[in-house]
C-alpha cells in the first residue's frame, strides 16, 4: 500500500498487513481501543480502521508535523492524532479518559518522505539544510549542535549511535572544518565524513553511519523507544499485544532486551521453601519475530532491514 505524502513523495508501509495482523482485531477485539504509536503517513492506521468495529477507537502519535497534516485528514471519528512522541502515550491518553488498551504498534525510524525532502536534512544523498528533526518546531537543529558540541561527545554519539569505527577521525575533522566555516547543509557533512573515513563498506556510502547517529541522537529516539516500551507495557490489558518494527540493530536490541524482561523473570533461589504457584511468573509471551518478504524487499529495498518483535501481555497470577 503506497500513500501520498505530497506530490512529489511517496511512502511505502513496511510490514503493513503483518503488523496489522499481529494486533488480532479479529472478534471482540475490532471493538477494542489501539495506539498506532508512529502514524508516519497512516498505512497502518488506515488499515486498522478499516478493521476495527463501530466501538473500536485508534489513537495516533507522531512528532512530525508533516506527518500530523496527513493524519487530521482523516475524518474517521474513532481516530484521534496525538502531536508528540509515543513516549507520552501514557499520560496523553489518561487526559483523555484512556488508561488500557487493546494493542499497540511501533514503526520506528524514518519514513521515506523524510529522507526524501532534501529541505528535512536527514539524506546525505539530496543536499538541503542541516536540520533532521522530525519536530521543527521543537529542539536544535543537526547544524546547530554540530557548531557547539565538543570533540569529544560528538566522536562519542558517532560511535554508539551510528557504530562507526571512524567515529574519532569524523569528529576531529568536524571541529576542524568548523573552525573555519559553519555546517549548515548536507552535502558539507557528508564531504566532511567521505575525507575522514579511510575505508568504505562495500555498496555503503560513507556518511550513512554519521547521518544515522546524529538523527537518533537529534530526536532522542533510543530515549522515547525505552520510554515508549514502558509506557506501553503499563497501558496494555491481559492479552492485548504489542507489535514493534525496527530498522537498525541499535533498536531492536532494545527492543528484544524488553520483551526478554518480561517474558525471563527472576526466579528466587531454588532452595528457599517455595511452592511452585507462588513462584513469579512471565508477564509477556512472545508471539512472533517477523521480517518482509523478499517480494517486500524487492519492491520495497528500505524495507530490507526492518524486523518486527511481537509479544502479548499475560494475565496476571490468579486472574481469571
Amino acid at each position: 500500500m503506497t500513500e501520498v505524502a505530497t506530490p512529489e513523495f511517496q511512502h511505502l508501509t513496511v510490514l503493513l498487513d503483518e503488523a496489522v495482523d499481529a494486533l488480532d482485531l479479529a472478534g471482540a477485539r475490532a471493538d477494542g481501543t489501539y495506539i498506532d504509536g508512529t502514524f508516519g503517513r497512516g498505512g497502518h492506521s488506515r488499515l486498522i480502521l478499516s478493521k476495527l468495529g463501530a466501538g473500536g477507537r485508534l489513537f495516533g502519535f507522531d512528532k512530525d508535523l508533516q506527518a500530523i497534516a496527513t493524519a487530521e485528514q482523516i475524518t474517521d471519528p474513532r481516530f484521534t492524532i496525538v502531536h508528540d512522541s509515543f513516549a507520552t502515550m501514557k499520560s496523553a491518553l489518561a487526559e483523555r479518559g484512556v488508561d488500557q488498551v487493546d494493542g499497540i504498534l511501533l514503526d520506528l525510524g524514518i519514513s521515506s518522505p523524510q529522507v526524501d525532502d532534501a529541505a528535512r536534512g536527514f539524506s546525505f544523498r539530496n543536499d538541503g539544510p542541516l536540520d533532521m528533526r522530525m519536530d521543527t518546531t521543537r529542539g536544535m537543529s543537526a547544524a546547530q549542535w554540530l557548531a557547539i558540541e565538543t570533540e569529544q561527545q560528538l566522536e562519542k554519539v558517532i560511535r554508539d549511535y551510528g557504530e562507526e569505527r571512524f567515529a574519532f577521525q569524523i569528529a576531529k575533522a568536524i571541529v576542524a572544518r568548523r573552525a573555519i566555516e559553519p555546517i549548515s547543509s548536507t552535502r558539507q557533512l557528508a564531504g566532511i565524513v567521505a575525507g575522514a573515513v579511510k575505508t568504505r563498506e562495500k555498496g555503503k556510502d560513507p556518511a550513512t553511519r554519521t547521518f544515522q547517529a546524529i538523527r537518533i541522537f537529534i530526536n532522542q529516539e533510543l530515549e522515547d523507544l525505552a520510554a515508549g516500551l514502558n509506557a506501553a507495557y503499563d497501558m496494555l490489558a491481559p492479552g492485548a499485544r504489542m507489535a514493534v518494527i525496527s530498522f537498525h540493530s541499535l533498536e531492536d536490541r532494545i527492543v528484544k532486551q524488553f520483551f526478554a524482561s518480561k517474558v525471563k523473570v527472576e526466579q528466587p533461589d531454588r532452595r528457599l521453601p517455595i511452592k511452585a504457584v507462588d513462584l513469579p511468573q512471565p508477564l509477556m509471551k512472545l508471539i512472533a519475530k517477523i521480517k518482509p518478504s523478499d517480494a517486500e524487499v524487492a519492491a520495497n529495498p528500505r524495507a530490507r532491514s526492518a524486523v518486527m518483535r511481537v509479544a502479548e501481555r499475560l494475565p496476571a497470577k490468579g486472574a481469571q
